[in-house]
C-alpha cells in the first residue's frame, strides 16, 4: 500500500511487525468497531474486564477482522488499561480500509442484525402471536 497514509492509529514498527492502538470498552452487548477515541481505534466487546477475558476477546476479534491468526496477533501493552498497544506479526500489511471505514462512523455491515440507530424500524422484531 505504499503512497497511502496509515491510519492514526496504526504505525509500522519493523519488518512484518505493526502496532495499533487501541481504546476497549468491556461488557458491550456485541463486540464492534465504535469509531475513533484520541487517536486509538474504539472497540466495544461483549467479554467482561475480568480474568483476561476481555484482551482475548480483544485478540480474537482484531484477527477476525483483519483475516489474521490469533498467534500473529499480541497485546503489547495495556493489560489492565482500557488503552492497549496490540502488535500484529504479518508478511504482508494488513487491509486497514475495513478498519479506518468502521472506525470512520460506518457501522460494520457483516453480522449485524440491528441497525445502527438501535429503533424499531432497523430490528428485527418477533410476532408475539397476538
Amino acid at each position: 500500500m505504499a503512497g497511502k497514509a496509515l491510519p492514526v492509529y496504526v504505525r509500522k514498527a519493523g519488518e512484518g511487525e505493526w502496532r495499533i492502538r487501541v481504546w476497549v470498552q468491556p461488557g458491550a452487548k456485541r463486540d464492534e468497531l465504535a469509531g475513533l477515541h484520541q487517536d486509538h481505534l474504539k472497540v466495544r466487546l461483549g467479554a467482561p474486564a475480568v480474568d483476561n477475558k476481555a484482551n482475548q476477546a480483544l485478540i480474537a476479534f482484531v484477527a477476525g477482522l483483519l483475516g489474521l491468526k490469533r498467534s500473529q496477533v499480541s497485546l503489547e501493552a495495556g493489560h489492565s488499561s482500557r488503552q492497549k498497544t496490540l502488535c500484529l506479526h504479518t508478511v504482508a500489511e494488513p487491509v486497514w480500509p475495513t478498519l479506518a471505514d468502521q472506525a470512520d462512523g460506518q457501522p460494520p455491515t457483516e453480522g449485524v442484525e440491528y441497525g445502527s440507530s438501535g429503533t424499531r424500524d432497523h430490528r428485527k422484531v418477533r410476532n408475539s402471536g397476538r
